[in-house]
């Protein structure tokens, strides 16, 4: 591993507290649950120093000569724009978009908020320096970042006028000379123990009077009081039987704040329950985020795709037709998400500071879409290997064993030799079956937030007199050529 692989991996090792299994992560760099993980991740830092790869990945930072990742490229023009999406396309394609929060989705969103300081100056005259001095430490120091947006999962039905749940969802406790000290816990914190800092914020709808729980964040995952306590691991040692599970589980996390110091520069807003919402309905900010969601879902399906075709040819059953329709499906999931990945960025205007923003109707519309396809896709798959997937060997060492004759004869494949069949088989139910594939079945359908509000936003957003003005019109022209009753 390069240099900046090793120092990523490296810089975890910083005193954080990070929980799994009821027990203190000492070293996270050395911990067996994430050591797949941390080697992809190295792998994807490491880009940015080969020659062969930087410029897909990464774009040349003019004040430093150094490289960064283009997730921190400010678009100006659609060549930038093209840029970013090719950095996007790069990482997830080498991860078989299985891992959605490698850090390019929440520097973007400091990308947009930083590419937008000087308009941002309305909400606070602070805010353009602290975003501009926090990007450029972010950028230049490859630093991993992560959002934590969602709060508690306690009582759905109440809300902050509820002294229950005010004072366990994150608030401020007071204020101090050095910054606000916070206390209360977000959710999910997807890539938690691997991140350097938190993106915090909350999709609340505040009153003015919920001063203290609106506030927008960056805090460090080393920041004393700070608890990262993970899910159980989805991690698994063996590659060969689950390729899948032990090189991409992210971890996800819920974040505990016992009385946390945030230093006041990276505190961007806090104690507006109006400004802190039109930051976070920054369309700017939101529309470079977004746009790494769709082309990462591609990639996503391109490879449940792939997975798909490489079962039916395995097990000999292309020519029927059902599965035919089915596998075309598929493809035309994949196609309008491309599509509409064309048209966001085809579609890109500029903001008030130039900034070429992908266009959001496009973008929204592909991750609601996404909430619907993942789980089609997952289903086209177990319908194609059907009975298959429960019926693989428990290892693939029984090829060597005493019964290897048998295996070789009853497991092989119309298409593939009978141990290329199993390792397919088992990559596919790593994806559909496994703990791993059932997170990423849940993630899909709401990591976008309530697929249902999702939707309902879309028509609220839109103007209806532009479909219903000609109905409206050709009702009454109709109208006018009418006999008079008799």
């Amino acid at each position: 591993m390069s240099a900046r692989g090793e120092r990523f991996k490296a810089s975890l090792d910083d005193g954080r507290s990070v929980w799994l299994e009821g027990k203190p992560i000492h070293s996270v760099a050395e911990h067996a649950e994430f050591k797949g993980t941390l080697h992809t991740i190295g792998r994807l830092f490491n880009m940015l120093d080969d020659p062969l790869e930087r410029d897909i990945a990464g774009f040349l930072v003019p004040e430093t000569g150094k490289y960064a990742h283009s997730s921190f490229l400010v678009p100006h023009s659609p060549a930038e724009l093209a840029q970013r999406s090719r950095s996007f396309a790069r990482w997830s394609a080498a991860t078989n978009g299985m891992m959605s929060r490698l850090s390019d989705y929440a520097r973007s969103m400091v990308t947009g908020w930083y590419a937008e300081r000087q308009q941002l100056k309305q909400l606070d005259p602070q805010f353009a320096d602290k975003i501009s001095a926090y990007y450029e430490q972010a950028r230049d120091n490859d630093l991993f970042l992560t959002t934590a947006i969602i709060d508690p999962q306690i009582d759905r039905s109440s809300g902050l006028d509820d002294k229950r749940l005010a004072e366990r969802f994150l608030h401020v406790v007071r204020e101090t000379s050095e910054g606000i000290v916070v206390r209360g816990a977000k959710m999910i914190a997807t890539g938690a123990p691997y991140t350097h800092d938190f993106v915090i914020f909350s999709f609340l709808q505040f009153q003015a009077e919920h001063r203290k729980h609106a506030h927008v964040l960056i805090v460090p995952a080393n920041s004393p009081g700070l608890h990262i306590v993970c899910r159980e691991s989805f991690h698994h040692p063996n590659e060969r039987n689950h390729p899948l599970s032990s090189r991409y589980d992210e971890m996800d996390a819920v974040l505990f704040f016992d009385d946390v110091l945030i230093p006041w520069e990276r505190v961007l807003l806090y104690g507006d329950a109006e400004k802190v919402l039109a930051l976070r309905a920054n369309q700017t900010a939101n529309g470079l985020a977004f746009h790494q969601n769709v082309v990462r879902f591609v990639a996503k399906l391109e490879f449940v795709t792939g997975v798909a075709f490489a079962v039916a040819e395995a097990i000999g059953v292309t020519g029927f037709l059902h599965i035919q329709e089915k596998l075309g499906e598929l493809l035309t999931q994949i196609d309008v998400i491309k599509a509409l990945v064309i048209a966001a960025e085809t579609q890109a205007k500029p903001d008030a500071a130039g900034v070429l923003v992908p266009d959001l109707s496009y973008i929204e519309t592909a991750r609601s879409l996404g909430t619907r396809y993942y789980p089609r896709a997952v289903e086209i798959l177990q319908q194609v290997g059907a009975g298959g997937f429960v019926q693989t060997p428990s290892d693939t060492e029984d090829f060597y064993g005493p019964i290897s004759k048998l295996m070789h004869l009853y497991f092989e494949g119309a298409a593939v030799s009978a141990e290329k069949k199993v390792e397919l088989f088992k990559l596919a139910w790593d994806l559909i079956g496994s703990p791993l594939g059932a997170r990423h079945l849940l993630y899909e359908k709401f990591y976008a937030g309530d697929p249902i509000r999702g939707l309902a936003n879309h028509y609220n957003r839109f103007d209806p007199a532009s479909l219903t003005d000609p109905i409206w019109k050709l009702l009454k022209e109709n109208s006018k050529g009418k006999s008079p009753s008799i």
